[in-house]
C-alpha cells in the first residue's frame, strides 16, 4: 500500500470538495468561471508537463487526439453545468446528483456498447432516480417552471457530461494524463471565449479575486497534479473509496459554513443515491458459466 499516494489523493479530493463553496463566492457566472479555470489549468499543468520533460515522450496519434478533443468538450460542459447547478440549488444536492455519473456510465455501456445490465445495476439506477426525486423535492415536480428553476436539470446534465467524459476516456491509452488535461483545458479556452461576458470582472472585490484564483490554481492546477500523481500508484478499489472524500467534504462544508439544513426526505434521498452508487462500484463480479454443450 502506497501511503504517500493515498495521502495525496485524499488531500486532492478534500480540496476539490470545497469547490462549490469557492464557486459561490467568486461573484462571476459559470461560463466565465470555467473559462478562467481552463486558463489556469492550461498554464499550471502545461508548465509541469514541459518542466518534467513529459512533452518530449508523447506519442501523438490522430484518433487519440480526436477522442481527447471530444472529451474536452464534455468535461468543459460538465464544469459549466455543475457551476450553474450551484447557482440554483444547495451544493449538497447538486453534488449528490453530480455523483450519479457512474450510473450513467452503466447506462451508456448498455445503450452504445450493447453491454448487458445486471439486475443489480438496473435496481441501482431505479433507486438513484427515486433518491433524486427525494432530494430535489417532490413538490418541484408538480410544476415545469419550478422544476426547471430548481437546478435539477443543470445537475443532471453535469453528471451526464461527466459520465461521457469517463466513458470516452477509457479508450484513450496512449497520451499521458498531463497531455490529456492540457488538450482538454485548451479546448475549454477556445470553446468558451466567444460566450464570455468580460464585463462581469469589473467591480470585483479582492475577496472575489482570491476565490477565483483559488478555483483556478488550487482546485484545477494543484488538485489535478496531486490526483494524476497519485492514482497511478493506487489500486482501482482504493481510488474508488477515496473519491468519496469529495462529496463528503462538500456536504459538510455546505452544512457547517453555509447553514444548509436538509429535510428528512433529502437526507433519505442522499443516502439512497450514495448507497446505490457504492453498491454499483463494489458489487461482486458475475461468475462465468461455461456450458458443456457442443455445437
Amino acid at each position: 500500500m502506497n501511503i504517500t499516494a493515498m495521502i495525496k489523493l485524499t488531500i486532492s479530493m478534500a480540496i476539490f470538495g470545497s469547490i462549490g463553496f469557492f464557486t459561490i463566492h467568486t461573484g462571476i457566472p459559470a461560463v466565465e468561471l470555467v473559462f478562467i479555470r481552463c486558463i489556469c489549468a492550461t498554464l499550471f499543468l502545461g508548465s509541469l508537463w514541459i518542466a518534467t520533460g513529459g512533452h518530449k515522450s508523447e506519442k501523438w496519434e490522430k484518433l487519440e487526439v480526436g477522442k481527447t478533443l471530444i472529451c474536452g468538450v464534455f468535461i468543459v460542459l460538465n464544469w459549466v453545468f455543475l457551476f450553474k447547478a450551484f447557482e440554483e440549488m444547495s451544493i449538497s444536492i447538486a453534488i449528490s446528483i453530480y455523483n450519479l455519473a457512474p450510473i450513467f456510465v452503466l447506462i451508456l455501456g448498455a445503450v452504445l456498447l450493447a453491454e448487458k445490465m445486471t439486475f443489480g445495476a438496473i435496481l441501482a439506477t431505479i433507486v438513484c432516480f427515486i433518491g433524486s426525486i427525494f432530494i430535489v423535492g417532490i413538490d418541484n415536480f408538480t410544476s415545469i417552471n419550478d422544476f426547471i428553476s430548481s437546478g435539477f436539470i443543470w445537475a443532471i446534465l453535469s453528471a451526464i457530461c461527466y459520465a461521457l467524459t469517463m466513458f470516452m476516456s477509457k479508450t484513450i491509452t496512449g497520451l499521458s494524463s498531463y497531455a490529456l488535461t492540457f488538450i482538454q483545458t485548451t479546448v475549454g479556452i477556445f470553446m468558451l471565449a466567444p460566450f464570455c461576458d468580460f464585463s462581469v470582472f469589473n467591480g470585483l472585490t479582492t475577496s472575489n479575486w482570491l476565490y477565483i484564483a483559488g478555483t483556478g490554481l488550487i482546485h484545477t492546477g494543484f488538485v489535478y497534479y496531486l490526483f494524476f500523481d497519485s492514482i497511478r500508484n493506487l489500486s482501482t478499489v482504493v481510488v474508488s473509496v477515496l473519491v468519496f472524500v469529495d462529496p463528503v467534504v462538500a456536504i459538510l462544508l455546505d452544512v457547517i459554513l453555509l447553514s444548509f439544513r436538509p429535510t428528512l426526505f433529502q437526507v433519505f434521498g442522499i443516502l439512497l443515491i450514495f448507497g446505490a452508487i457504492i453498491y454499483t462500484i463494489y458489487q461482486p463480479p458475475q461468475k462465468t458459466v461455461i456450458s458443456d454443450e457442443k455445437g
